[in-house]
């Protein structure tokens, strides 16, 4: 496995960076291994290379690069991105949650189920005048207080 070189870029711009240095690799035969692109990391990318000139080389002259960061990164610090994540990890029954997509966004609720072959969530909505159970996706909420 080659080594990881973290690169400096705009916040915002890592994705679209990251396919423009993967085409000038192609383009110019350079055996980059691996582009990673976290959305957890913002004004960062991964450059998975046998060299760091190679890197430099990837990089020079890039519209929103703003260097690369000399040494290596450690593949175990890669590979907490790289392995997908539940958004129901920390949630448990009796959470207070808030719905921050669909039609009852703002709004907050208990949690009463969780289905986590589904990764959805049963809840009550607290502002609600009576009990009223609604089920939504774990990607729809995020936890207030436990």
């Amino acid at each position: 496995m080659a080594p990881y070189f973290a690169v400096r870029i705009t916040a915002g711009q890592e994705k679209s960076t990251a396919l423009l240095i993967h085409t000038r690799c192609i383009s110019r035969s350079l055996p980059i291994k691996a582009i990673i692109a976290p959305d957890e990391v913002k004004g960062l990318f991964f450059i998975e290379s046998p060299s760091s000139h190679l890197v430099e080389r990837a990089i020079a002259g890039m519209k929103h690069v703003k260097g690369w960061v000399p040494g290596k990164v450690a593949s175990s610090e890669i590979e907490s991105f790289l392995i997908p994540r539940s958004p129901l990890e920390d949630l448990n029954v009796g959470d207070v949650v808030e719905i921050i997509s669909g039609p009852f966004r703002g709004m907050k609720g208990k949690v009463t189920r969780i289905d986590h072959t589904k990764e959805e969530v049963t809840l009550e909505l607290l502002e609600a005048a009576y009990t009223l159970p609604i089920t939504v996706h774990g990607d729809s909420i995020k936890k207030v207080t436990g």
